[in-house]
């Protein structure tokens, strides 16, 4: 298996060190932080004692290790976009997590001599929130939205000698959020110094013009803040994945902005299945002397929404096969981890996920290199409110001051990535159902393209008649319906720009492995155990199960595809169960919080990855008690008819119904209803439309649980004290079988060049903590997450249980 390596240059801002003459220098202020929970009079000074706080290392979400409490953040809403028609008490609204309340991080900084026209930067790329930024004792900074990167120069704040002091008071408000935010300096900080003239934070615009399979044309605007300096030249060199120089230019300074043109000849172009990346590395020169070098990755691709035709990328018609994705990473919290984030999407990718919309708010930095260099098209995605509340301490508080700065810093950030694709201004806001609507619509749009004329905006809307009666949808690049599939019809008739898009999809509710009966069609569903069946049939009172999507997006040309709500379970928004603790997590996700696909994921893989067979049985077939009843069987494949089989008898061949047919499970899923159950084999061969076998599976009833079996999602990691391993805990019988009722507590140790991270096993219930390396299985499973150290060698992973033979894996780090 490959090493994961960290994405070093897009922690460094896609600058980087190439000369030991250059001035720039970069670092991530990691280590060496104090924490303190609670408001600090005189947190800021830097004379201030702060030995007895906590030490951390940045990113750091102080929330995620709890303890879950029903009673934190608990709200008395009307959740209108729910359709709910009165206020009631939500208890794990936002997790069930402590995140309210104000945190202090201090640190002595180091920064270089600077000189004359020397600058220091602090770039944050995000801090939840409210975030006020000190340097020896004076604030420099106030940022208020969490999700947003924002830079401050500290220059004038700096003491000639000695130390510098650096804190930041960051504050959540109660009621703040729909789901939990993280608290803290949960994304990088980054300490930037130039000593003279140079690139500043998001210096660059790289947009790709003209773009065909034998040339593209590329146009890069540099900002230049020239400090005083004269003569001065920017150099240039377009170089592709293996740092071939494929084009050059050498262009004079004679302004803030120089703009430059290249021609690639023969390019590869970036798509989802061909990521290739080039890089723009400019040179500022006084003369000989390099004053600053700056990085700038790239991709080369061409893209087009056309009425009646609707998206194409390099020329070829395709539907987006999305989801959408809250920032949390589970057991980890919402600190960012690039292994982790990494780990997620390889998952999608194995999906055949090809695009992910960042709901309901910036991404970090490091997701959309991600995106770049595994192929996902993004929908960077800005705010869940405008002017109108949905919590009573959002962001339309701060709307009419902050949102052209926030929507300006997104822009600009993130406008270099060959992963966006679109930018989103909106979620569901209230403002939709006011006739100040449209404008505010067009006034946002109109901020996004000034910064950003190459890329289209829009936004999750899902009022639909109001979108029409206030006009809201007309005003959008690209109108985007949330769960609106039944009124793609009707739209198409009334919207000017001839298609749309699924914004936001399905909202189906599972649990993993866990299955109800009877089974059967069901709204807003629940249960004495606060679970969701894993049949895939259980939905919220505004959505659908995905077959209704999938047939809109099939049958209908004006269709752009769909961001399925949701990728991953994330923490909060625990529907259906918001008012019936304990309940901690979504249900919609298509992989659940540990990161453990659920059924659901083969319903999809079967349709968006037609490169593998996908061939996938449910339920599990362990059921003492069902004897002689009836458990309906399901089948998911990318085939056209499959035959089960139970104990070798055929139970029948069943084949897809084709387009049109008026139930669309039987389009999407093979389904035998009146299986009676009896222990043993269940069987299922799958085949394609010419009869040929592609695939099949076989599930076993299990017997007594006898041994534990640890998988890893690879065994070779970077020795860097970042890298992770997920290490699935499998409780199995003497013959391998899982048990899919096994509950056993399973303890971890790790010994070696690794430790212990976190721990999940996506059970939305369970209220152990996510940092103690023990946890009960949920149906059978759980899973630990292993960190690497900086040292290379050996980490042995083993994983105990009274009653069961221990699991014991190796896995090995190097440099």
């Amino acid at each position: 298996m490959p090493i994961h390596k960290p994405l070093a240059a897009a922690l460094l801002l896609a600058t980087s060190l190439s000369a030991a003459a250059q001035s720039r220098q970069e670092t991530l202020l990691t280590t060496d932080w104090k924490f303190s929970k609670g408001d600090q009079p005189n947190g800021a000074k830097p004379e201030f004692n702060d030995a007895k706080w906590q030490t951390v290392r940045v990113p750091h979400d102080w929330a995620i290790t709890g303890p879950f409490n029903g009673q934190n953040d608990a709200q008395v809403v009307k959740i209108e976009q729910n359709g709910e028609k009165e206020a009631t008490l939500k208890s794990g609204r936002t997790g069930g997590l402590p995140f309210v309340g104000v945190g202090w991080y201090r640190r002595t900084l180091a920064v270089p001599t600077l000189g004359k026209n020397g600058q220091a930067i602090l770039l944050f790329d995000g801090a939840m929130s409210n975030a006020r930024v000190f340097v020896n004792g004076k604030e420099a900074m106030f940022w208020p939205y969490g999700y947003n990167s924002f830079s401050v120069d500290i220059t004038p704040f700096l003491r000639a000698s000695g130390t510098n002091t650096l804190a930041v008071r960051l504050e959540n408000q109660p009621e703040s959020s729909r789901w939990y935010p993280g608290a803290g300096l949960y994304r990088n900080v980054h300490l930037i110094t130039t000593k003279g003239a140079h690139v500043p934070v998001w210096g660059t615009y790289l947009t790709t013009p003209e773009v065909s399979t034998s040339a593209a044309k590329v146009k890069l605007k540099t900002q230049v803040v020239a400090a005083g300096a004269k003569g001065l030249t920017l150099q240039t060199n377009l170089r592709d994945a293996s740092g071939r120089v494929v084009a050059s230019a050498t262009t004079p300074v004679t302004g803030a902005e120089v703009e430059q043109d290249f021609t690639v000849a023969s390019p590869r172009l970036w798509s989802p299945e061909t990521p290739t990346m080039y890089t723009a590395e400019s040179k500022l020169l006084a003369g000989s002397a390099v004053q600053d070098t700056y990085k700038t990755p790239f991709g080369i691709r061409t893209f087009k929404f056309e009425k009646g035709k609707g998206f194409s990328l390099n020329g070829q018609p395709r539907k987006f096969k999305g989801v959408c994705n809250h920032h949390d990473l589970g057991p980890l919290g919402t600190a960012v981890n690039v292994a982790a984030l990494r780990h997620q999407l390889v998952l999608l990718k194995g999906m055949g996920c090809d695009a992910i919309r960042t709901s309901h708010n910036m991404p970090a930095p490091e997701l959309m290199t991600l995106c770049d260099e595994l192929g996902f098209m993004v929908m960077v995605e800005s705010f869940d409110e405008w002017k109108a509340p949905k919590v009573k301490n959002g962001y339309s508080q701060y709307f009419d001051q902050w949102v052209e700065k926030d929507l300006t810093n997104m822009v600009h950030r993130d406008r270099n990535h060959p992963s966006a694709i679109m930018w989103s201004i909106g979620n569901e806001v209230p403002d939709q159902s006011t006739p100040e609507g449209p404008a505010i619509a067009k006034r946002l749009q109109d901020i996004v393209h000034r910064e950003d004329p190459t890329r289209p905006v829009t936004m999750g809307m899902d009022r639909y008649d109001d979108d029409f009666k206030y006009g809201i949808a007309a005003v959008l690049d690209i109108p985007g319906f949330n769960y609106k599939p039944h009124r793609y019809a009707d739209a198409i008739t009334k919207l000017p720009q001839g298609f749309l898009l699924g914004s936001e999809t399905a909202s189906t509710v599972s649990s993993r492995g866990v299955y109800k009966f009877p089974v059967e069609l069901a709204k807003n569903k629940q249960y004495p155990d606060n679970q969701s069946s894993s049949y895939d049939l259980e939905y919220c009172p505004w959505s659908q199960i995905p077959d209704i999507e999938f047939a809109a997006q099939d049958d209908l040309p004006f269709t752009l595809g769909e961001f399925v709500w949701t990728g991953f379970d994330y923490l909060g928004e625990p529907t259906p169960y918001d008012e019936k603790w304990p309940s901690h997590s979504s249900y919609f996700g298509i992989i659940d919080l540990a990161g453990q696909p659920k059924d659901r994921y083969y319903l999809y893989r079967a349709r968006w990855n037609p490169s593998q067979p996908t061939v996938h049985l449910l339920p599990h077939w362990t059921w003492p008690g069902r004897e002689g009843q009836v458990t309906p069987v399901f089948c998911y494949t990318n085939g056209t008819s499959a035959e089960l089989f139970v104990n070798g008898k055929s139970q029948g061949r069943q084949t897809k119904a084709g387009t049109g047919a008026t139930d669309p499970q039987t389009r999407y899923r093979l389904e035998w209803k009146d299986v009676v159950y009896q222990p043993g084999s269940l069987k299922v061969v799958a085949y394609d439309a010419q009869g040929k076998a592609i695939g099949t599976e076989e599930v076993r009833t299990a017997g007594k649980p006898d041994h534990i079996r640890l998988v890893a999602d690879h065994s070779r990691l970077a020795a860097n004290g970042e890298d992770l391993a997920y290490v699935t805990a499998r409780v199995e019988d003497a013959q391998g079988n899982l048990c899919p009722e096994a509950t056993n507590q399973l303890h971890f140790t790790v010994s070696g060049a690794g430790k212990f991270r976190a721990i999940g096993n996506g059970d939305a219930t369970n209220l152990e903590p996510f940092q103690q390396p023990q946890m009960h299985a949920f149906q059978g499973q759980l899973v630990a997450i292993v960190q690497a150290s900086n040292a290379a060698g050996a980490v042995q992973v083993k994983a105990t249980a009274p009653g069961l033979k221990d699991g014991i894996t190796q896995l090995t780090t190097s440099k």
